[in-house]
């Protein structure tokens, strides 16, 4: 039964308070305004018989006088399969013009998968870029996100994993977005024919905190779903530390006592909840996750990704406009490589990255002077061409067309016998002139 408050005892900011309620942790409620309008809002906190709801929208409008109505439900997610194609917002409502979102009415926040009834990974996810493929590979229900700073083109590398990931379904969330980069992911989404694949939940800069801190969970509890209806779901976030800092307002609004820069001390458990929804569903489909977070100074114990790198099963390192080979790892690649991929895969990538780090210290030696020996100047032809041919973001290839370009990269630069490749491998591989 729905319980009414005709009185709202306190508000401030996005926040209001009633007492005398029995409302539950995460209930939803209905604010009714004099003037006729409505709004939304979620209990954050009880403290005996007084309840603190967060507003899903500016809080202009509403009055003391104003009435509350317990819905006796927490939020929910509308699921049907006319989900794709559709734009919502962390409120679950549309904003791509379109008639009203109706389907199956789906909790969201609730607990990861039953463990009993996950499977250990043994797919690889194709995404075609090299980078990621034949060094780092993403394996179906693997959790990973790419880190990055700022002005780094993360958008972009998702935009590509969105339009060329083998998946049935792409379930985009993005959070504290701007105009611009909202706009972009519509614009990709239509002109690379993605579009009746994906479900976008947007929240941006100037939408209420509260619907930053739902899109993760409007996006998973929808990617549960299509799972269990047998579908290879990817979900893309962008960007977790923009969810972490809507945490952060939301605690300090609430008189929390802060953790570490501010954070609430629940950060970890918060990450944590959301990504061990990635999972490969015995029987049916699967869902991987690939987010973004982004490093307030490039600072890699800042308290977002510090705790993310805990959680996750590796992560991409976005620098220079590039997939870093040095800074990112893929804990699932073993698990693929050589096994559902080329018998050639595992000595190629292996010899390509440690050649290229041999290159490096070839460049450094060249920058401060020092004449170079014949292996030096190999060593930095085979770096240009690495980095034109395989590390470009803008290079777009199969994972057999990019290691066969490693092979041929190899065969212009080095000797059979210097790429520390094992013969059996060599006489099946190298490119002959």
């Amino acid at each position: 039964m729905r319980t009414i408050h005709e009185k709202i005892d306190d508000i401030r900011g996005s926040l209001v308070t009633v007492r005398g309620s029995k409302a539950g942790l995460g209930e939803l409620a209905r604010i009714e305004m004099a003037d006729g309008r409505t709004a939304y809002a979620s209990v954050l906190r009880i403290d005996g018989d007084k309840a603190t709801l967060q507003v899903f929208q500016n809080t202009r409008g509403i009055s003391t006088g104003d009435r509350i109505i317990f819905l006796r439900r927490q939020m929910q997610a509308m699921f049907s399969p006319g989900l794709l194609g559709r734009r919502l917002n962390g409120a679950g409502e549309s904003i791509d013009g379109g008639s009203e979102v109706l389907g199956e009415p789906v909790e969201i926040g609730g607990t990861s998968f039953n463990p009993v009834k996950r499977i250990v990974p043994t797919e690889m996810v194709r995404t075609n870029i090299p980078m990621i493929d034949v060094f780092n590979c993403l394996v179906k229900s693997q959790k990973i996100p790419i880190f990055s700073v700022a002005g780094e083109p993360y958008n972009k590398l998702l935009m590509r994993i969105a339009n060329q990931a083998a998946a049935d379904v792409v379930i985009i969330g993005g959070m504290g977005l701007t105009f611009t980069d909202y706009q972009l992911f519509v614009e990709n989404a239509e002109l690379s024919g993605s579009q009746n694949k994906t479900v976008m939940f947007i929240h941006r800069a100037t939408d209420p905190t509260v619907e930053c801190v739902l899109v993760p969970d409007m996006a998973l509890a929808c990617a549960e779903k299509f799972a269990l209806e047998h579908k290879n779901v990817v979900v893309l976030l962008t960007d977790m530390t923009a969810f972490a800092d809507a945490l952060r307002e939301i605690s300090i609004t609430m008189d929390q006592i802060p953790s570490n820069r501010g954070y609430p001390g629940s950060l970890y458990s918060d990450l944590a909840s959301r990504y061990e929804k990635a999972v490969a569903i015995e029987g049916s489909g699967s869902i991987t996750l690939v987010t973004v977070t982004t490093m307030p100074g490039d600072d890699v114990t800042h308290p977002v990704p510090d705790n993310t790198g805990y959680i996750t099963e590796g992560q991409w390192y976005l620098h220079g406009g590039r997939i870093d080979p040095f800074g990112s790892l893929s804990r699932l690649k073993q698990l693929v490589i050589g096994k559902v991929t080329r018998e050639d895969h595992g000595e190629l990538a292996n010899s390509l990255i440690r050649l290229y780090a041999e290159s490096k210290k070839a460049r450094e030696r060249h920058a401060m002077g020092f004449r170079l020996s014949r292996w030096d100047e190999k060593l930095i032809h085979f770096a240009k061409l690495f980095e034109i041919e395989l590390m470009d973001l803008n290079v777009n290839c199969s994972l057999e067309q990019a290691l066969d370009k490693g092979w041929k990269i190899f065969g212009s630069c080095f000797t059979r016998e210097e790429v520390g490749i094992k013969e059996t491998i060599l006489e099946k591989f190298w490119v002959r002139e």
